[in-house]
């Protein structure tokens, strides 16, 4: 197939952030056999590396976020705005942050690492959070990066406070006419209760609103979010749960995460002793109370070898060609995935990794299948690390449609037997990193970024694949 330009995409990759804006947008000739033209922008300091980037859906414009910097770029790399976050004095046992009372720690000056940037649209707006002052976000104006609002004055206004990016992702959800949700999934490092793992916070229209990123429903008895029971973290140490990508797709909100296994009553306290599980999580848009969690082990498989350390995701469209090799239309919504090999070596995963293809209807309906069987009662909820013990399935005379949102029983729910993938293409030297797709002429076209800073575009026609 013919290489022309393909640009502009929406692309939020935390594993690739030394070659990201090098590879950002190659421009191809019309005449195919041409030296491609690239385009570069690089921050002021060499120490100061991007983490996040997104293109605006309509003008082009490019948002990255930087240690210490938010930029905003022009569809060429020309560097339009740029807005300081960092570095400040700060100390991370300064809990509340210094910003809200006198802390008696020692201040340092700390950069502030961008953990999350995503584009507010209805609203003209850029969501942006750091790691400095236990996680604070900044709404930002997208014509000027004017700072609308740092909500810093609530415990529920702090995030997270771990430094390492690639840890945390946010959705935003919004109906016509009313204010939006953010659903916020983030490493705790330890501090679960200071941090949920997950929630869902309020993002009113009005910048100004008491309200900005309050819990969407926090009560004695329910609330809008899961904590990291500290039953789990005397078991395993290091158990944290590592948000990789998420997405809104038809009536639900999907999380991707890579998080340790935790066998029942089994005491783990050496990293290395670790094994690794890639789950989705999914959540009905509209559920405050969270009853709809459910949340299944993913993956795929190429031969003998399996694939289960996810390194990056991509929600888009298949395409006329694919749709139709795989009975669902071109509207449907398919997950590209990036995954190394075994389950051992999250934090220095092995090369060898694989692409990896699941169409958001097969993964509803196996969700809706292990919905089906607890609700008549069959095994347990299967959710170790949450619920801390086995808890039988309770048997209940209720319909389960494609829509189902849970009720306060047989929740939260979880799974032991995989979703497995459509496995595209795999390659044991080079680790791919980082994915991304677009539809051109009818065709499902993706490209994959590696550790190296290698680009390669991935073709499919009838789910085969042509590199």
């Amino acid at each position: 197939m013919e290489q022309r330009k393909f640009w502009p995409w929406i692309w939020d990759s935390d594993g690739w952030s030394v070659a990201l804006v090098l590879l950002l947008l190659v421009f191809f000739s019309q005449n195919a056999t041409s030296t491609p033209i690239y385009n570069t922008f690089h921050s002021e300091n060499h120490d100061w590396t991007f983490n996040h980037l997104t293109v605006h859906q309509a003008t082009g414009a490019v948002y990255v976020g930087a240690i210490n910097r938010v930029y905003k770029l022009s569809g060429n790399l020309t560097i339009l705005v740029a807005h300081k976050t960092g570095p400040e004095e700060d100390n991370k046992s300064c809990y509340p942050p210094l910003i809200v009372q006198p802390c008696t720690e020692i201040l340092t000056l700390t950069n502030n690492v961008n953990k999350l940037l995503i584009i507010d649209y209805s609203e003209n707006r850029l969501l942006a959070c750091g790691s400095l002052y236990q996680g604070v976000c900044k709404l930002l104006r997208l014509d000027d990066l004017f700072i609308l609002v740092e909500p810093s004055h609530k415990k529920e206004h702090y995030l997270s406070s771990v430094n390492k990016t690639g840890t945390m992702y946010g959705v935003i959800v919004r109906s016509e006419g009313e204010d939006g949700k953010l659903f916020i999934g983030t490493a705790v490092d330890g501090k679960q209760d200071y941090f949920p793992t997950l929630s869902s916070r309020k993002l009113p229209r009005d910048p100004e609103s008491s309200a900005m990123l309050d819990y969407e429903l926090h009560s004695d008895f329910v609330s809008s979010l899961i904590k990291i029971p500290s039953d789990t973290l005397a078991l395993v140490s290091h158990f944290d749960i590592f948000y990789i990508y998420g997405f809104a797709s038809g009536n639900f909100v999907y999380f991707l995460t890579v998080q340790p296994e935790t066998p029942e009553g089994v005491s783990i306290n050496a990293a290395s002793d670790l094994f690794y599980t890639s789950r989705i999580v999914r959540l009905c848009k509209d559920d405050p109370k969270f009853h709809s969690y459910v949340s299944l082990p993913f993956g795929c498989v190429k031969g003998d070898v399996e694939y289960r350390l996810l390194q990056a995701a991509y929600l888009s469209k298949p395409g006329d060609v694919l749709a139709r090799s795989l009975n669902i239309t071109a509207q449907d919504d398919v997950l590209f995935a990036i995954f190394s090999k075994g389950q051992k070596q999250y934090h220095q995963p092995p090369d060898d990794s694989a692409l990896c293809m699941f169409p958001i209807r097969a993964i509803n309906a196996q969700i809706k299948d292990r919905l089906q069987s607890c609700y008549q009662g069959e095994g347990n909820l299967e959710l170790n690390w949450l619920l801390g013990k086995d808890v039988q399935c309770t048997k209940a005379p209720v319909p389960i449609d494609d829509n189902f949102c849970g009720l306060d029983i047989n929740q939260p729910l979880g799974g032991s037997v995989p979703v497995e993938g459509v496995t595209l293409y795999t390659t044991s030297r080079d680790r791919m990193t980082a994915v991304t797709s677009y539809v051109y002429n009818g065709y499902s076209v993706v490209f994959v970024g590696t550790k190296s800073g290698k680009l390669k575009k991935v073709s499919l026609w009838f789910c085969f694949v042509f590199i």
